[in-house]
């Protein structure tokens, strides 16, 4: 296994972390795995697409394949080391988990996407805790997790549109043409 973690951002403790969490899972440590873990964790926040995973991985080793990829995030989601996140772009997105992270956190971050310039902010707190409690009170149901995604415009986009003519459908509007 190549060990080479230069141009990833990630240092030998971060990669010892890694190695020990694909060990935790019974998985094997590929050179593969590790270098998707690699460039999902040093991208924390940034919700990539498999495409993008695949653009950064290249950079390090141009013969990982998409294919590849694609597999190891998928294995990486379904044991709850990635994220899988639709954020109504059409694109799944992907983001190493607080648990991936050694983080205690009960519930994924939420995020807020512009609607205008398309970014995507995550949103650290959490709101939902008093509402999952009386779920549970009143019906039993235990949550164990939800996602949040909020659709609206971002103070950069609000404040053009408030020094513009235009109402926010005319803005929207003009970018889809």
């Amino acid at each position: 296994m190549n060990n080479n973690i230069s141009g990833t951002g990630v240092g030998a403790a971060e990669e010892k972390q890694l190695v020990m969490m694909l060990k935790k899972k019974g998985l094997k440590t590929t050179a593969q795995r590790l270098l998707v873990l690699r460039v999902l964790r040093i991208n924390r926040g940034k919700h990539l697409t498999a495409e993008d995973v695949h653009m950064q991985t290249c950079e390090i080793n141009p013969a990982i394949g998409l294919a590849t990829v694609y597999r190891a995030i998928r294995l990486f989601t379904q044991l709850g080391l990635v994220d899988r996140l639709n954020l109504g772009d059409g694109f799944a997105r992907y983001e190493i988990s607080e648990m991936a992270l050694g983080e205690e956190k009960h519930h994924r971050h939420h995020h807020l996407v512009c609607l205008n310039c398309k970014k995507i902010f995550s949103f650290e707190k959490d709101f939902l805790e008093d509402l999952e409690k009386n779920v549970m009170d009143t019906t039993g149901f235990k949550v164990t997790d939800h996602e949040v995604s909020l659709y609206g415009y971002c103070k950069d986009c609000v404040s053009i549109m408030e020094n513009t003519q235009f109402t926010t459908e005319e803005r929207i509007f003009e970018k889809t043409e």
